[in-house]
């Protein structure tokens, strides 16, 4: 039968979602969880990859198990094998066809920066520092620019390999409270480091190391130079990725 999990991680020491190997994965911590639970070698297929140290609020995966625990309890019995930084918030029955990868409508992320003169150690597993402030007004246009379909090809690391880098964004917003701003990027489909180059170009445009056009000529040319640095993986998280339809009902929230 075929389940859909919704999992949370710390990414901080893992070496993505994806097994490999030269490090220990997300998807492996699952795949070891349930053998140890169930006896038998099970595959998890996510939404999509996350890269390494990028962590997850929502990161939602299928896979395919013989057992007669019910659908809401599986949750509960990978639990039991998985290490403290991974957990499986919430498990249903997939529908007819569900395909985690292939059935995704839109994913969220979100980015963590905080901007003070000194840095806290408490906010450093899951954000970034920044020393000074920040022009949240010049954050917010430059965020806007990147909304509607565009081919990110500028944003895509030089080792990925893709069909197409066209991809659209359905919203980028900024959101502040004191020192603490989060930059949620809502799209189709992301490449790989797309929303971390996305984030570093708009705080070089919000900033004035960047000029503001650079955005639109990058998105019009894929020039590489024109955009800015690619930001630290542990200020990104997976929030939530959406199906279209409640996956997980009251379970999930």
């Amino acid at each position: 039968m075929r389940y859909a999990l919704k999992v949370a991680y710390d990414g901080t020491d893992f070496c993505g979602w994806q097994v490999q190997t030269n490090g220990y994965s997300v998807q492996q911590a699952l795949a070891d969880a349930a053998k140890a639970a169930f006896g038998e070698d099970v595959t998890f297929t996510a939404s999509g990859r996350t890269d390494s140290g990028v962590h997850a609020l929502g990161q939602v995966c299928h896979a395919d198990i013989a057992t007669n625990i019910p659908a809401e309890r599986l949750a509960d019995a990978l639990n039991c094998h998985l290490p403290q930084s991974v957990s499986v918030l919430a498990s249903a029955a997939a529908p007819e066809g569900f395909d985690a990868n292939r059935s995704a409508k839109r994913k969220t992320y979100v980015y963590n920066i905080y901007f003070a003169p000194r840095r806290n150690p408490l906010k450093d597993r899951y954000s970034v520092h920044i020393n000074g402030a920040i022009d949240l007004s010049a954050l917010k246009e430059a965020a806007a620019l990147f909304v509607g379909e565009h081919d990110f090809k500028a944003y895509c690391a030089s080792r990925s390999q893709v069909k197409t880098t066209v991809r659209t964004i359905y919203s980028a917003d900024v959101q502040s409270e004191g020192e603490d701003v989060k930059i949620c990027v809502c799209g189709g489909g992301f490449l790989y480091n797309m929303v971390r180059t996305m984030v570093g170009t708009m705080l070089g445009a919000a900033s004035g190391t960047l000029p503001p056009e650079n955005i639109t000529r990058s998105l019009e040319t894929g020039d590489r130079s024109l955009v800015g640095k690619t930001m630290p993986a542990r200020g990104l998280i997976l929030r939530d990725v959406d199906y279209g339809f409640d996956l997980f009902g009251t379970a999930g929230r």
